[in-house]
C-alpha cells in the first residue's frame, strides 16, 4: 500500500484523539496487519480479483507466519517490473500461502439445544407451528466454534478469539456480527438456550474489556468500527428471561464501558434554539479501502483527489458501522449514488433511540443492583437524550422523527423504517406523538406493499433501500407500534407482522432456506442488490420469525395469510377490471 495511506491512518487516528466533538483517546487499537488491514499484498490481490468477493482472501488463515509469508511476496515482487504482478504467479502464492476460508471454525452442536420448547406449543396453526421447528432445528446448522489455534497464533488468522461458540449469521458471514447477534439471542431465549444465549453475551463482553467496545464483526479488519449498541439491550433480554443478579452484577462496568465509548468517541453536538444538545452519529475516522470490500471501494473512489479518497472510505466505514450499508439514507451529494456518502454528517433517528432505550436499561439495572448514583447518571442521561430527540428529530410538519444533518441543520424528509424507532425504544415523553406517528405511517405508501415495509422508498440499487425489507426493521416497527396504548398502531402491528412471517414463510417453502434479506413486492422472494448475492441462514431472519410467531402465533394461520395474499394478488385486479367494464 501506498506510503501515504498508512500516513492517512495515522493522521485520522491523531484528528479522532484532537476532534473538538468530544471524542477520546482511548480509542480501540488499529488493526496493524499488513496482510488483513493494509500493506501490498492485499492490495494487489483484491485489486487481481482472483475471489468473486473480497471477503473471501481476508477470510483465508496464513500457512505460516506474517513475516515469512510478507517476505515470500516481496520475492515475487522484485521478480517483475516495478508496478506489475503476473497475475498467474499470484494466484500460485495465495493458493501456497493461504487456507481457504473457515479453517479456524467447526461446527458446533448447541448442548442447551431443545427439540419442543415451549413456545412452539402456542403457535396455533399446525403449518407455522411445523416451520417454527425447523426454524428451530436451524439453530444448530449456524453454530460456530473457534479453533484455538486462534488464540496461541493470532496474526495468522483475521478471525478474532472468543471464548464461547457463536451462532453465525450465515453465509459468507462466517464470525459473529454484532446487531444481528442481538435479534438472534432473543430467538435463542425464545428457544430456550439461555446457555448458548448468554456465552454469545460473554463474548461481547469479552470485546468490551479487551478492545474498549464491540467491533462490527468477528475480525481484525473490523476493529475499527462497531455497530449499533445492542449489547446492554441483549443482558436486558437474558435478565429477563433468566433474572441472573449475580451475572448482571459481575459484568455492569462493561455495559458502562461500551456506553461510554459511543458517548466519547461517536457523540456531537447540535445547538437549536439557543440549546445544546448531546446527540450520536457513526464515525470513523480511518483511511483506506475496506478491507473485505477492498477492490469495491478503491475502484469507487479511483478518480477522486487523494484527501477525497480518504474521506470517502472513512465515510463508508461509518455507513458499515451503521448496518445500512448501503443507503440512500446516508447520500448527501449533486450524484445521488455512492460516491455522496457522508454518515458522519446524520445524527440518526434509530441509534439515538437505541442509546435512549440503553440509558433507561442501565438506569434500571443499577437500581435494581441497589447503585443509587450509577441509577441517577444514566437517568439524567435518558432526560437529556428525550429532549434531544424530540428537540432534533421531531418533525412537527410531517410529524414523525426524522434524521437531522449537521452541516446543513435540515432534517432528512424521506421515508425510513428507523423514522419510527422511538416507538420501540418508549424514547418519547408526550404519548400525544403516537396518534401523529400513525398517521404518519398511514399517509405514506410504506403500508402499501404486500411483503412488509420497505427499507426506503428510493430504488438506488443498493441493499438498504428500496425493494428490500429487513428482519430487524420490521421487528422494530412492529414492536414500537404494538407496544403503544393506540388499538390502531396494534392493528397495523398484526398486520405487518402477518406481511413478514407471510413473504418468509413462501420463500422457505420455495427453497427452503432463510435469507438475510426479502422483496417485499411480488409474489415473494429474496431480496437483492448491494455488493454481494443475497445471503440465506439466516440468524436474524430466524430470531425475528421466531419472536413473530411467539407474540402473534395464537391467532395468526397461514390459511389466513394465504388467503390475504391470493386476493390481493388474483382477485383485486379482476375486481378492478369488473368495475371498468
Amino acid at each position: 500500500m501506498a506510503w501515504w495511506l498508512d500516513w492517512w491512518v495515522t493522521f485520522s487516528v491523531t484528528l479522532c484523539v484532537l476532534h473538538t466533538s468530544g471524542f477520546a483517546a482511548d480509542l480501540p487499537p488499529p488493526c496493524d496487519s499488513k496482510i488483513y488491514c493494509s500493506g501490498n499484498i492485499l492490495h494487489h490481490v483484491q485489486l487481481a480479483k482472483i475471489f468473486d468477493d473480497d471477503k473471501h482472501f481476508v477470510d483465508m488463515a496464513l500457512k505460516d507466519t506474517p513475516a515469512k509469508i510478507n517476505k515470500k511476496f516481496q520475492s515475487l515482487l522484485l521478480s517483475r517490473p516495478v508496478g506489475e504482478v503476473d497475475r498467474d504467479k499470484l494466484i500460485t502464492f495465495v493458493n501456497t500461502s493461504f487456507h481457504h476460508p473457515g479453517i479456524e471454525l467447526s461446527p458446533w452442536n448447541p448442548p442447551d439445544w431443545h427439540e419442543s420448547p415451549e413456545f412452539l406449543s402456542r403457535i396455533a396453526d399446525s403449518d407455522l407451528r411445523s416451520w417454527a421447528t425447523d426454524l428451530n432445528d436451524l439453530w444448530k446448522s449456524l453454530g460456530r466454534k473457534i479453533s484455538e489455534d486462534v488464540k496461541v497464533q493470532p496474526d495468522r488468522y483475521s478471525q478474532i478469539y472468543v471464548p464461547n461458540p457463536v451462532i453465525v449469521p450465515g453465509g459468507r458471514f462466517r464470525e459473529f456480527y454484532y446487531w444481528d447477534s442481538y435479534w438472534v439471542i432473543n430467538g435463542l431465549l425464545l428457544s430456550e438456550m439461555s446457555d448458548t444465549a448468554r456465552g454469545m453475551i460473554e463474548n461481547f463482553l469479552y470485546m468490551v474489556d479487551r478492545y474498549g467496545m464491540v467491533p462490527n464483526g468477528g475480525r481484525v479488519y473490523y476493529l475499527r468500527r462497531s455497530q449499533p449498541p445492542f449489547l446492554t439491550l441483549m443482558m436486558e433480554s437474558y435478565m429477563t428471561k433468566e433474572n441472573n443478579v449475580t451475572f448482571l452484577r459481575e459484568n455492569i462496568p462493561l455495559l458502562a464501558k461500551e456506553y461510554d465509548f459511543w458517548m466519547q468517541n461517536r457523540s456531537v453536538s447540535v445547538t437549536l434554539g439557543g440549546k445544546n444538545y448531546t446527540m450520536n452519529r457513526h464515525y470513523v475516522p480511518v483511511g483506506g479501502p475496506r478491507p473485505e470490500s477492498y477492490s469495491v471501494d478503491y475502484e469507487l473512489a479511483e478518480n477522486l483527489t487523494a484527501e477525497a479518497k480518504e474521506s470517502l472510505y472513512a465515510e463508508l466505514k461509518a455507513a458499515a458501522e451503521s448496518g445500512w450499508d448501503f443507503s440512500s439514507r446516508w447520500f448527501y451529494g449533486a450524484t445521488g449514488t455512492l460516491l455522496d456518502t457522508n454518515t458522519s454528517l446524520v445524527v440518526p433517528v434509530d441509534l439515538n433511540s437505541i442509546l435512549c432505550r440503553v440509558e433507561r436499561t442501565l438506569a434500571r439495572f443499577y437500581t435494581q443492583l441497589g447503585m443509587p448514583e450509577e441509577a441517577a447518571k444514566y437517568s439524567s442521561a435518558l432526560q437529556h437524550r428525550l429532549d434531544a430527540v424530540q428537540a432534533v428529530l421531531w418533525d412537527k410538519e410531517l410529524g414523525v422523527w426524522l434524521d437531522f444533518n449537521i452541516e446543513d441543520n435540515r432534517h432528512n424528509p424521506n421515508f425510513y423504517p428507523s423514522n419510527l424507532a422511538p416507538l420501540w425504544a418508549s424514547c418519547y415523553s408526550d404519548t400525544e406523538v403516537v396518534d401523529k406517528v400513525v398517521s404518519y405511517l398511514e399517509e405514506s405508501t410504506a403500508l402499501s406493499y404486500l411483503n412488509g415495509i420497505p427499507t426506503s422508498l428510493n430504488n438506488t440499487g443498493q441493499q438498504w433501500d428500496f425493494p428490500n425489507g429487513w428482519a430487524p426493521l420490521q421487528h422494530m416497527v412492529i414492536e414500537g407500534l404494538e407496544q403503544t396504548q393506540s388499538s390502531k398502531a396494534k392493528e397495523i402491528a398484526f398486520k405487518l407482522a402477518q406481511k413478514w412471517v407471510k413473504v418468509n414463510y413462501k420463500v422457505y417453502k420455495t427453497y427452503d432456506a432463510m435469507f438475510e434479506k426479502y422483496d417485499v413486492e411480488g409474489d415473494g422472494k429474496p431480496g437483492g442488490g448491494g455488493e454481494y448475492d443475497v445471503q440465506l441462514g439466516f440468524g436474524w431472519s430466524n430470531g425475528v420469525i421466531l419472536q413473530l410467531l411467539d407474540r402473534y402465533g395464537s391467532h395468526m394461520t397461514n390459511s389466513a395469510i394465504c388467503t390475504s395474499f391470493s386476493w390481493t394478488v388474483f382477485t383485486l385486479p379482476l375486481l378492478f377490471m369488473t368495475v371498468w367494464v
